[in-house]
């Protein structure tokens, strides 16, 4: 016998773990299956532990402009294990978190990988024990990608994953791929000291980024001795090195390790067929604007639906799919989705670019602003950066483009102001605080 509950999830990463903590909030009973560690990919080998590997690589670069600020005679010994220990500490903290939240007397936590039986029966793989439940949200997450490379050495290829656990810094690296992942773990290592070159095959780096902003942190970073081949495509990797194409030439690059960063593909396992739904490999679950799969009944959140794969994505589709299956409407404006690079300096986005604006011949006003005109920027000597403000011709806010100190944190204000269609002389007259990086928005707004 099946045992009957209201709401059954499938996976606690971000999604999974809001979407059970709202809707025991609501008074639904709630099973939810977690194979691995709470807090999925995110909190335990993505956003989290990069992120406070990013804020070592922020100090250790502080530390090394100290003359700047007076501090000439400081002097510093990087603990690459201290480092390591500091992100493990923070990942346990957030993730006891998580299952703390998950201790709600509503939520029955189920530490095991779960599968379809039909479209409301799901079974615990180890246990054999089976839940059935008027409505089930997957939130499987994601993998990552890798390319099939002709290598005399395996070792030498690691994931992201594997980079977080190194226990002694490579002295080169070279990154295949300058997404997100890749840009980030550049920025990281070629601060701890590391050889960083980056292998792209697209014309520029971050394609979800304006064209122009994405080419002037590239060019940061290569100031800072980060080589990056745009437009070249990695054929093998072996004694020699690793070799790319490009342009119809052929290169190596030594290094002694090569990460594998080339994206993340929807999680969709052969049990999805049972439950009937719509799918594939390389989109994942689809879904309507509402998370509701092609089954009534069945909801797919975050990553393994394919269509934003942020953490905070699948944080608002869990609500609204919580609320969907309550019979009302969240109001969450998905359409709005910011989005953040934590590269030094950091990049982030909302909306439309200026290529985007292009392609899609959407009449648009563009108002730049330079963070070295900026008093709090020059204050913090935090001088590179710039931002882009996008309008249509009526001067509703449509885009938001920049990178520069605290940028992720500049685009929340623009997706906020974009979520109430205001408008660029709606921004202009309001006040900013003086002197702050959020000024910069504001001077974008006056033109």
């Amino acid at each position: 016998m099946a045992t009957s509950t209201d709401l059954i999830i499938i996976g606690a990463g971000p999604g999974g773990y809001r979407a059970a903590e709202y809707a025991a909030q609501q008074g639904l009973r709630v099973v939810i299956f977690e194979s691995h560690l709470v807090g999925g990919t995110c909190l335990n080998e993505g956003c989290i532990p990069t992120k406070a590997l990013a804020r070592n690589a922020e100090l250790l670069l502080d530390l090394r402009n100290a003359p700047a600020f007076g501090l000439a005679d400081l002097s510093f010994h990087t603990d690459f294990n201290a480092i390591m220990a500091r992100k493990d500490e923070v990942v346990t903290t957030l993730r006891n978190g998580v299952t703390t939240i998950l201790s709600h007397p509503a939520i029955t936590v189920v530490n095991e990988s779960a599968a379809f039986v039909d479209t409301h029966t799901v079974e615990a793989q180890t246990s054999g024990q089976q839940f059935t439940a008027p409505n089930i949200i997957v939130a499987t997450g994601s993998v990552a990608k890798t390319l099939h490379l002709e290598t005399s050495d395996p070792t030498m290829i690691v994931s992201s994953t594997d980079l977080l656990q190194l226990e002694q810094l490579p002295k080169s690296i070279c990154i295949v791929g300058a997404g997100v992942i890749g840009m980030e773990f550049a920025s990281i290592f070629s601060a701890f000291g590391v050889e960083v070159t980056v292998v792209e095959f697209l014309k520029e780096c971050l394609p979800m980024l304006d064209s122009d902003i994405a080419k002037r942190l590239r060019k940061v970073l290569e100031r800072r001795g980060v080589s990056f081949h745009m437009q070249a495509a990695v054929k093998s990797v072996n004694a020699e090195g690793i070799v790319f194409e490009r342009k119809g030439k052929s290169d190596i690059v030594k290094a002694e390790k090569v990460l594998m960063a080339v994206g993340r593909a929807p999680r969709v396992t052969p049990d999805f067929a049972r439950a009937g739904f719509s799918y594939d490999e390389r989109h994942g679950i689809s879904v309507d604007d509402h998370m509701r799969t092609t089954v009534p009944g069945i909801y797919a959140i975050g990553d393994v639906n394919g269509r934003q794969m942020l953490a905070h994505a699948a944080e608002m589709q869990a609500v609204d799919a919580v609320d969907t299956i309550l019979g009302r409407d969240s109001g969450i404006r998905l359409d709005v989705m910011p989005a953040a690079i934590f590269t030094h300096p950091e990049a982030a986005c909302v909306g439309l670019s200026e290529d985007n604006c292009r392609e899609q011949a959407i009449d648009y006003v563009c108002r730049k602003a330079f963070y070295r005109a900026n008093g709090k920027a020059l204050a913090l000597a935090e001088p590179e950066g710039m931002l882009k403000l996008i309008a249509r011709a009526d001067g509703t806010i449509i885009g938001c483009h920049l990178f520069g100190a605290h940028a992720a944190d500049i685009a929340q204000e623009a997706a906020a102001l974009m979520c109430k269609q205001a408008t660029i002389t709606e921004l202009a007259h309001m006040v900013h605080i003086h002197p702050t990086l959020s000024e910069i928005l504001l001077e974008a707004a006056r033109g």
